[in-house]
């Protein structure tokens, strides 16, 4: 019997019952839908993360907390720590800070923060291509750049603190803090050194050229006000001591290394290779690629969980198939017998009933496939309204519930005809014992 013949004889078979057929192909199509449907999840939010942390301006950015002092510990970056770092094959600049070593408050005409000060080497943030949000880089002693969120939290000095209203973003209402041109305004900033175990509170000028830009993730915080290296030096220069440290200048111990350290890497994929030559030299480093790792571990355990589960429901609907082929062996004992007298093998016999076995797999997991598309479109069309309708909060843009790539079609596909296959492996074999003449009789 040629192969056409035997799915000829299937597809006449198969007519003869269409209900029960096509009962059993819809088990099949939706244990497919659940699979594909309920691993989609993991895809899905899988691709979001992945892809959010691609695009943040931070991957390409390696942080160096400082060196291994050879007992575990970490010591500050000294300039030759800088300069050796900057040579090295991937990397584009390396950006340094220094941060005052006591709380800083600064006021101006009705307005005051209190907020840490940092010595910023500005040139590095240039050749890294950190722009500013508005205004300029700061070039004289007096003048510094300030923090995203700087302004938006300058509060006017006839509040109490403990009294100051937050408005759902986390800053000061609009009532209770700055609303002029904080470029160019002037502040006293004020900070404190030691004289005969006693606070002396100390001003010096400052004026404002410019805004860095919004941190790249949303719950980043930047209201620092950013110096020059020639204010730090005026400061450590009133005080005493190196970076400003609140102590008596006779105890404080010297300390002219910089306390991080960020390098930029060229590109995504130089990131990794930077980052191995820094911990080869006893660099402490961190970057966000190195989390991705992790990530992945995790939502690919996610992934094979619920392909798991989705597993679970195809081998209950293999149930129905094995029924179903059960009694089409039954039901079609005189076929089976005619088959043998002609000289039909076992062998041609196993396979007409294998074959349709797995003919219901597939057209149930071409129905599911299909149908577990459209869900998933309507899952990230209508997830997001009903959620944001439910909690009353906005979600992040681009996140996706649902995706399906063509890896996980193929696999349900794979899942599918083989539990089809096994399901349809008994029922085919005992086609292949039924004896010829009591087929004839119908005896079976």
């Amino acid at each position: 019997m040629k192969l056409k013949d035997q799915f000829r004889f299937i597809r006449q078979n198969m007519k003869k019952n269409r209900m029960r057929v096509f009962m059993t192909i819809l088990a099949s199509a939706m244990s497919v839908a659940f699979l594909i449907v309920l691993a989609s999840v993991a895809f899905g939010l899988h691709d979001t993360v992945i892809k959010d942390t691609i695009e943040s301006p931070d991957v390409t950015q390696i942080e160096v907390a400082g060196k291994d002092a050879g007992n575990g510990n970490a010591e500050s970056l000294t300039n030759e720590d800088v300069e050796e770092i900057e040579t090295l094959d991937g990397v584009n600049a390396v950006t340094r800070q220094k941060q005052i070593r006591q709380e800083t408050r600064y006021v101006t005409e009705g307005y005051e923060i209190n907020t840490q000060t940092i010595q910023s080497h500005f040139p590095s943030m240039d050749n890294a291509g950190i722009e500013l949000s508005e205004g300029a880089v700061p070039e004289a002693r007096d003048e510094v750049a300030v923090g995203y969120h700087f302004a938006l939290n300058l509060m006017k000095d006839d509040i109490n603190p403990e009294e100051a209203e937050y408005g759902e973003d986390g800053h000061l209402i609009p009532e209770q803090r700055f609303s002029g041109d904080i470029i160019g305004q002037s502040f006293d900033l004020e900070f404190k050194r030691m004289e005969d175990g006693e606070e002396i509170t100390e001003t010096v000028p400052v004026t404002v050229t410019g805004v860095l830009e919004k941190p790249g993730r949303e719950w980043a915080w930047d209201q620092s006000v950013y110096i020059t290296d020639e204010k730090l030096a005026e400061l450590e220069g009133i005080t005493g001591t190196s970076k400003a440290m609140l102590t008596d200048p006779a105890e404080a111990e010297e300390d002219t290394g910089y306390d991080s350290a960020t390098v930029y890497a060229d590109d995504l994929e130089a990131v990794k290779s930077v980052m191995t030559s820094l911990e080869e030299e006893g660099y402490f480093v961190y970057s966000i690629v190195s989390e991705m790792g992790q990530i992945n571990t995790l939502f690919n355990i996610a992934k094979a969980g619920l392909i798991f589960i989705g597993t679970i429901a195809i081998l209950i609907a293999s149930i129905g198939i094995f029924n179903t082929m059960t009694m089409a062996v039954t039901e079609r004992a005189p076929d089976i017998g005619i088959m043998k007298a002609i000289g039909a093998s076992p062998k041609v016999i196993k396979r007409i009933f294998l074959l349709e076995s797995t003919y219901i797999g597939l057209v149930g997991a071409v129905i599911g496939i299909a149908v577990s598309y459209v869900i998933s479109i309507g899952v990230n069309l209508a997830l997001p309204m009903i959620l944001e309708a439910a909690f009353e909060e906005e979600l992040p843009a681009g996140l996706q519930f649902s995706s399906i790539p063509f890896s996980l079609v193929l696999i349900a596909v794979v899942i599918c005809l083989a539990v089809t296959m096994l399901s349809g492996l008994r029922p085919a074999k005992r086609a292949t014992e039924i004896d010829v003449l009591k087929a004839m009789r119908r005896e079976v």
